[in-house]
């Protein structure tokens, strides 16, 4: 703990901003060939920490948003592989101790405005999964796990139930069925509220995540905001005064909505004149969605993986290399960046150094603090050991300094090779240098079996270990035994 964080009574305030499916390149301070200005986002940067190698755990929503609030690996969750569904259950666990109720404990009003995606129990009025009693509360869900207030949406804005939540209660009852869209406006089928229209979503959420700032900067308690942003996932759907305005497609202007809603929950925090003691990250739950349409884009000379193989749902590094920026005006010294190795997990572990509360060991079991890193000191090497990553189909990653295993033949996602017959023939491993080969284009399992043994036997211990960090072991939930073997006959 830096000895200057224990002076005084004050905790910072934290706003936390999650971009949905937004690619390390679409950030324009990350990618100096980016199409798409994000010029609030490029002015947080300038303010604040960049971080060139940082990391989701997973290549998809719902696990990377698990191990983001909960500091621990998704995969020892009950979810192996793939999403939850705006009609799932719960994944995290009762009693499972997140940044909300650590922050919350410490006296932080706390609030999540945005995309939930991590399940709760509808009330139901049938065995269907879709028939829910919308007129009563739902269980488990986000002020289940220590947050005072919520409003937003059960899952991805192209899943339904297309309602709106208020703290546990739908805002309003569906009175139609929605067909559908397509192209990149694509949303499902299924039931809708009155009071909800896709395209009026994100500016309804930064609205309130504005509105929720001013009201509570003025009290004494320290804050926190979640604010998980329903875009530039699908639907695309870019509202008028951003069309046309990024010089490429629709996803750029989409992108550049986003960026607007960054720069309002600056501007809001500015004009509340609590700036210098308010902690902003953003980041985004893994890499771009094809949905965009690579190729469109690269007609106008844009990649939203920038330099890296693949994208969302994928083990390369374009499936979770993501954007990920701290702004800390008291501590954090401005227009700063670093290649320092970290993943979202550590958010947790951050937190609770910056407070001076260890972590008991069932909490936190795989994050690692950042703050010797956000502080500008000499980052301690030996912290993060290795990271592990998630692929949709549930295949693993590790990386370990410059060397990267990944535990199947192709993406494990939705890239060339796909999981299947694309895959025939292939190594059964694939071993990157990433110092010498950013791309993934060159696998040298052939050439390195010793370090493909190091890192299989590394993975193999963080999972049977239940955690990656010190401490005593903890328990893995579900089939894990399943993924054990999967690692050991690769």
């Amino acid at each position: 703990m830096n000895a200057s964080l224990k002076a005084g009574t004050w905790f910072p305030n934290l706003v936390l901003i999650l971009a949905d499916d937004m690619g390390y390149g679409d950030v324009s301070c990350l990618n100096p060939g980016s199409r798409i200005n994000t010029r609030h986002i490029d002015k947080l940067g300038q303010g604040g920490l960049i971080f060139r190698d940082a990391h989701s755990t997973s290549a998809v929503c719902t696990p990377s948003r698990y191990s983001l609030l909960t500091g621990r690996y998704n995969w020892r969750s009950w979810l192996k592989s793939g999403v939850t569904w705006g009609y799932s259950r719960p994944l995290i666990e009762k009693g499972r101790l997140t940044l909300a109720s650590f922050l919350k404990k410490h006296g932080y009003a706390t609030a999540c405005i945005g995309k939930w995606h991590l399940g709760w129990t509808w009330p139901k009025k049938g065995r269907e999964e879709h028939e829910v009693d919308y007129a009563r509360r739902i269980e488990d869900g986000p002020v289940s796990v220590g947050f005072d207030r919520f409003f937003g949406i059960s899952a991805s804005l192209d899943m339904p139930p297309y309602v709106y939540v208020e703290d546990d209660k739908p805002t309003a009852i569906p009175s139609g069925h929605t067909a559908g869209s397509g192209g990149k406006a694509f949303w499902r089928e299924g039931p809708i509220a009155p009071d909800f229209r896709h395209e009026e979503v994100l500016p309804l959420l930064t609205h309130m995540a504005v509105e929720w700032i001013e009201h509570t900067a003025s009290a004494r308690a320290p804050f926190f905001l979640y604010f998980p942003l329903p875009a530039p996932h699908t639907p695309i759907l870019p509202l008028a005064e951003f069309r046309g305005k990024s010089g490429t497609n629709e996803y750029g202007d989409f992108c550049l909505q986003v960026d607007h809603s960054v720069g309002c929950v600056l501007d809001a925090l500015s004009r509340a004149g609590v700036e210098d003691n308010t902690i902003v990250i953003f980041t985004a739950d893994n890499g771009c969605s094809p949905m965009a349409d690579f190729a469109e884009l690269a007609q106008f000379g844009h990649n939203p993986s920038y330099v890296f193989r693949g994208h969302k749902a994928d083990i390369y590094e374009g499936g979770h290399r993501i954007p990920f920026i701290v702004r800390w005006p008291e501590k954090i010294r401005p227009g700063t960046a670093t290649d320092e190795t970290v993943c979202q997990v550590d958010i947790l572990a951050t937190c609770a150094e910056i407070l001076g509360t260890p972590l008991p060991d069932e909490a936190g079991e795989d994050s690692l603090s950042m703050l010797p890193v956000w502080l500008g000191g000499k980052p301690d090497l030996t912290r993060r050991e290795a990271i592990v990553h998630h692929s949709m189909d549930g295949s693993f990653s590790i990386r370990k300094g410059r060397w990267k295993l990944e535990m199947c033949p192709g993406s494990g996602g939705w890239s060339h090779p796909t999981p299947g017959k694309e895959c025939e023939g292939l190594p059964p491993v694939q071993l990157y240098d990433l110092a010498a080969d950013i791309g993934e284009r060159k696998n040298a399992q052939h050439r390195h079996p010793s370090v493909v043994d190091e890192l299989r036997e590394l993975l193999t211990r963080y999972v049977e270990r239940g955690r990656s960090t010190p401490g005593a072991p903890q328990e893995n939930f579900g089939r894990w035994w399943e993924q054990l073997w999967w690692i050991k006959r690769g």
